[in-house]
This record gives C-alpha cells, sequence and structure tokens, in this order.
C-alpha cells in the first residue's frame, strides 16, 4: 500500500526526525499541536499544520488526518505509540498505523502479560507477586507504564503504601490507568536492549544490541551501541531470545525487548512497541536508516535480512532543561542555543523557543559516532564543549561530567550509577585494576549487596533562618497533595507536599524534624519554581 501523506501523532525531535525520513521519500506530512504548542518547531515544519484538543486524545488524530487527506498516521513515542486502542481506530478509519498491530501491542504493552509471554517463549523472567512473596527491595510497575512513570523503588516495607498510591496516581495521569505490580529488584544490573525489526509476513531480525545502564529515577540518560558488556556468544543469546519473544506475540515493525543483565545472566524486563527515543546510536553504528524501515514494514513490504553489523561505536546523551544535580524540569526561553555541527544532533526546539512544563523539557539529542568506543566518546565530549544554552538551566554540566567520567569511560556502568556516583561529584582518578575490578563469582553463596542511595529520593531548597525554614518547589508544577496540616510535628525525610510536573510526581520532604507552621499553597494550585511551599520552625 502506498503511503502518499502521513502524520505524525506527536511532537518535538520525533515528529521532526520522522518528518526528514518522509521528506527524503516523497512523503507530505502533516502535523498536530495542542493549543499551547501551536508554535512549537515540529508545527512549523511540517507541510501542514493542525490544532487538536490533546494528544491523548486518539479521536484528533484521526479527525486531523482525514481533514488533511493524510493515508497514514506515525504515531512516535510516549502519548499513544502503544496505546492498542489507538492502533485499532487507525485502523478502523481505513488509515495506516505505522506501528505493531493492536494484538501485538496488547500482548507486549501489558507488563504482565508481557512476561506472561516471555515465559512461555523460554526467556527468564524476574519473580513478580505480592510483596510478602518477593521481598524487598521490589519495583513497583505500571502495567500499562514506561518512560519511568508510575514506577517507584521499595526497599523497607513502611514505606510500600505511600509509594504503591503515588505510583498510581503517576500511572493514571500518564496513561489512564492505574493498575500496577510488584516485581523483584536489582541493585546493579546492566540494562541492555535488543533492537528489532518484524516483517509484515512474520520474519524477525536483530539489528543489534543498545546499552542504556545510565539511568536517573528509570529514565535512560545515556545509551551507547553496541553494549560494552556484550561479547558475541552473549549477543547472540540476547538477540535469540528477543526474536523468540516477538515471534510468540506475533510483532510487527520496529521494535524494542529490554533485558537486564548480571554477569552472564539476563531477565526480560518488557518490551517497547514503538521507535525508541535512543534509536539514532543504532542508526549511526550500523548505518541502517530504522524510520526507513519502519515505513516500509507499515506498506507491506517484505523486508530482507538488513543483517545488522556493527560498523563502529555510538553514544548519545540527552540535553534537557533540567537542574544538572536534581534532575527535576526547568522552564523559559531558550535566549541563545548553539548546538554541535561536527555530530549528528536531533534537536526539537531552536533558539528563541519557549521551554515548559507541560511536555517533556528535551532541548535535543546528541550522537557520536566512530570506530572505537574511545573515539566516540572522545568526540562527543568535544561536542559537548562547544554546546551553548543561555536562557533555560539544562543538565549539560552534567552531561560533560558524565562522558568524561572513569566508570564511563571503562564501560563498567550499572543502573545505580548515579547514586554511586552522585551528579557532578568529583569522582576517583581512575578505577581499581586487576582481578578485583570486574565481575566475579565465588562458588560460595553471595551475599546479598548491600542497597544503593534512593534513585527517587528527590531534593529540594530549603532557607533556614534561625529557627525558621522556609521550603521552596524545585521546579513549576501543580500541587497535587497538601500531605501535613499547620501545627504537624514531622520527622526529617517525611512527605510535606507532592508536586506534579509532565506526570511525573517530585515529593518536598522536611530536612529534618520540626513543626510545620505555614502551609502557603493548596491542591491544585500552580507553583513557580522557587515559590515558598511551607515554613517549618524547630
Amino acid at each position: 500500500m502506498e503511503i502518499r501523506k502521513l502524520l505524525v501523532a506527536n511532537r518535538g525531535e520525533i515528529a521532526l526526525r520522522i518528518f526528514r525520513a518522509c521528506a527524503a521519500e516523497g512523503i507530505a506530512t502533516v502535523a498536530v499541536a495542542a493549543a499551547d504548542d501551536k508554535g512549537s518547531l515540529h508545527a512549523r515544519a511540517a507541510g501542514e499544520t493542525v490544532e487538536i484538543a490533546s494528544y491523548l486524545y486518539s479521536e484528533e488524530h484521526i479527525r486531523a488526518a482525514k481533514q488533511t487527506g493524510a493515508d497514514a498516521i506515525h504515531p512516535g513515542y510516549g502519548f499513544l505509540a502503544e496505546n492498542a486502542d489507538f492502533a485499532e481506530a487507525v485502523e478502523a478509519a481505513g488509515l495506516v498505523f505505522v506501528g505493531p498491530t493492536p494484538v501485538a501491542l496488547r500482548r507486549g504493552g501489558d507488563k504482565l502479560e508481557a512476561k506472561r509471554a516471555a515465559g512461555a517463549a523460554g526467556i527468564p523472567v524476574l519473580p513478580t507477586g505480592e510483596p510478602d512473596e518477593i521481598g524487598f527491595p521490589l519495583m513497583i510497575k505500571a502495567v500499562a507504564g514506561g518512560g519511568g512513570r508510575g514506577m517507584r523503588v521499595v526497599r523497607e516495607p513502611a514505606n510500600l503504601v505511600d509509594s504503591v498510591a503515588a505510583a498510581r496516581r503517576e500511572a493514571k495521569a500518564a496513561f489512564g490507568d492505574e493498575t500496577v505490580f510488584f516485581e523483584r529488584y536489582l541493585e546493579r544490573a546492566r540494562h541492555v536492549e535488543i533492537q528489532l525489526l518484524a516483517g509484515a509476513r512474520g520474519h524477525v531480525y536483530s539489528l543489534g544490541e543498545r546499552e542504556c545502564s545510565v539511568q536517573r529515577r528509570h529514565q535512560k540518560v545515556l545509551e551507547e551501541a553496541p553494549s560494552p558488556a556484550l561479547d558475541g556468544a552473549l549477543r547472540e543469546r540476547m538477540a535469540a531470545a528477543a526474536i523468540a519473544f516477538a515471534a510468540e506475540i506475533g510483532y510487527r515493525s520496529l521494535g524494542t525487548v529490554e533485558f537486564l543483565l548480571e554477569g552472564r545472566d539476563f531477565y526480560f524486563l518488557e518490551l517497547n512497541g514503538r521507535i525508541q527515543v535512543e534509536h539514532p546510536v543504532t542508526e549511526e553504528a550500523t548505518g541502517l536508516d530504522l524510520v526507513a524501515l519502519q515505513l516500509a514494514v507499515a506498506r507491506g513490504e517484505e523486508i530482507a535480512d538488513p543483517q545488522a553489523r556493527f560498523r563502529g561505536h555510538a553514544v548519545e546523551v540527552r540535553l534537557y532543561a533540567e537542574d544538572p544535580v536534581d534532575f527535576l524540569p526547568q522552564a523559559g526561553r531558550l535566549d541563545r542555543l548553539q548546538l554541535p555541527d561536527s555530530i549528528r544532533v536531533d534537536a526539537g526546539v531552536a533558539e528563541g523557543d519557549e521551554v515548559g512544563v507541560a511536555y517533556d523539557p528535551m532541548i535535543a539529542k546528541l550522537i557520536a559516532s566512530g570506530e572505537t568506543r574511545a573515539k566516540a566518546l572522545d568526540q562527543l565530549e568535544a561536542a559537548l564543549a562547544e554546546t551553548e544554552v543561555v536562557g533555560v538551566t539544562t543538565n549539560l554540566p552534567f552531561l560533560r561530567w558524565l562522558v568524561s567520567h572513569p566508570a564511563v569511560r571503562a564501560g563498567r556502568t550499572t543502573t545505580a550509577f548515579l547514586t554511586e556516583y552522585p551528579p557532578l561529584s568529583t569522582g576517583p582518578a581512575r578505577l581499581p585494576q586487576g582481578p578485583w575490578s570486574v565481575p566475579w563469582r565465588l562458588n560460595l553463596p553471595p551475599p546479598q549487596p548491600g542497597a544503593t542511595p534512593d534513585p527517587d529520593a528527590a531534593s529540594h531548597d530549603h532557607r533556614h533562618t534561625g529557627e525558621q525554614s522556609a521550603l521552596t518547589a524545585p521546579m513549576p508544577g501543580t500541587v497535587i497533595r497538601v500531605v501535613v496540616a499547620e501545627g504537624d510535628r514531622v520527622q526529617a525525610r517525611q512527605t510535606l507536599v507532592v508536586l506534579e510536573a509532565m506526570k511525573m510526581e517530585t515529593p518536598v520532604v522536611a530536612p529534618y524534624e520540626a513543626v510545620v507552621r505555614a502551609i502557603h499553597v493548596a491542591e491544585g494550585d500552580r507553583v513557580a519554581g522557587g515559590a515558598v511551599l511551607v515554613e517549618l520552625e524547630d
């Protein structure tokens, strides 16, 4: 089937990336923009733009496609990208959905059903069940979730009830489904994912892996391909497991199967039934155009095995409007934006644009490549040095710190990296060498690893004068809970107020034992960054 005009049901850099792929194939493009997003770069870049009520309303995208004569819809990532009902509605409207079938999305998108399918395919999975069955630490996960939303690590039973409530609220806001489940949590695993391409006639191919272990609040910070943790044999085993899972659920289109890796043991984590934010590292490392392949599958073309081979190394970081230490989102106008021209840059905004709190605060993805891993990291480090952003606080200092860190340079990172090496901290001049510097196994029952610091613990400013302290909002957002009342005595680290920004919750906690002197906000209030929320007194 021919695709002559395509609507992208998304915004930002992924919409622009899809527009570029369409332009290369002579496909006309349609952008959609919510009322508060009409001036955005993606809306200015498409051939046509239609205003919609919300990016989360299926019927609005279908209306816009019909209105403009588009014959296909690409969902990008986030929003409705993995929503089976949306895919079904698109196909029922006589339009081409550039993505998996609704059946595959339902089986792979429901996290519990996906784990059952993985088990049926013979792939190891982490235990799930009730907290008293699987023990602590455990992970609360949204059944319909992704992107770090609706997830909480719980290390002690005392924190379970509040964490479940927070995860459910976050999942409801992000996905419209508050269902959660409990899964055993691995403290120091690697996060490795296999990029798949599944043809319209059932053939499934592996396009290699990506290493995504450096994370904060369960969101990826740095991605690379290939993974420094895999050799040929382990790569083959993981690819075979991912292909088996895709075959089990009848998958079609691009997709990613994610695994947690401990030593040479790996466990199925989840399926991402869409194109990934980090897809450029696979493109740069293999020379493939993943969006073009995705469009070919959507047209019904039978795809031969691309015979993906790594021709070098690629690494990606995400430049965000966020605090470089606590990762809380920031807002403001990009008075100056100088992005490097020495490497690939996928940007979602331009100089002069506003970065708000209603949407993901990503400014750009910076992707460097080289013949070796060291050369790719050197390229990225040089590119970050020439990057400049004025007007909005960004994580640029953090990214510069990250790519020069000895543990990153050595390829020895796990999902606990940013808790073991706090952002912008002084890292070791060199890492331990010799036989004790790499993972090894003693032929005795291994001790339980010590708990890493809580990656979900939020920081915030407080101004302390004498016997009083004023706690301020760490970023712009909406007050969704006021947990205490004036006159209450609170303990250190007790939650006082919960803010929401971009569908993620951030608790503001007491820095020490105190009495609540005054509360300056109510539930539902929108507050600016730095606004006084609560006053405490000793």
